[in-house]
């Protein structure tokens, strides 16, 4: 027996093979490692974007209410660690942040359209020894890119408050600072 397909169900069936259906299993109350990139025909961003990226940061944070426990931004894309709380979820946390921050940054520059990749990568942290790797990632990531020569000569990261630098003084230097939680200090728990 041959079986037809119509015009309309062989495409159907093609852009489901072509679009991811990434599938979040955790979605909220976990630490998640997030990677959102720039789109590449957008200008990089300079401090004045990361000033009004903090800024949505800390309007999102306001309208929905999750953790975050590690970032850094770099020219072309940026790394967060944070914990949304139940019944938010990771993807309203990025949408937020990238809707307000694509806003803000499109006003300053006179621009429109787009600024950040479609989609965005997330890991759920299940240990602390993964956590902790992913906070030295993230803050090494503006050495790792030649930016600067060691972490702390990047203003625009969570290491100067893991360093010791008071949440009052981070929240002067780069207007956002990072919710304090207790991770156990056993590398294999898990969290």
């Amino acid at each position: 027996m041959v079986r037809v397909f119509s015009l309309a169900s062989v495409l159907t069936l093609s852009y489901c093979i072509a679009v991811s259906k990434l599938r979040r299993p955790f979605l909220t109350d976990r630490y998640f490692f997030v990677s959102v990139r720039l789109l590449e025909q957008r200008r990089k961003l300079a401090e004045p974007d990361f000033a009004l990226l903090a800024g949505s940061f800390n309007r999102a944070r306001e309208l929905h209410p999750f953790c975050l426990t590690a970032w850094v931004f770099l020219p072309d894309h940026w790394h967060t660690i944070c914990s949304p709380q139940h019944p938010v979820t990771i993807s309203l946390v990025m949408k937020s942040v990238k809707q307000s921050s694509t806003a803000a940054i499109n006003e300053r520059r006179g621009a429109e359209g787009r600024l950040w990749q479609p989609r965005f990568f997330d890991r759920a942290l299940r240990t602390v020894s993964e956590y902790n790797e992913k906070v030295e990632y993230i803050h090494m990531n503006p050495v790792r890119a030649g930016l600067v020569r060691s972490p702390q000569d990047w203003a625009w990261s969570s290491f100067d408050e893991y360093a010791g630098m008071s949440a009052e003084e981070q929240k002067r230097r780069c207007g956002l600072v990072i919710n304090r939680v207790r991770i156990p200090s056993d590398p294999g728990a898990r969290i």
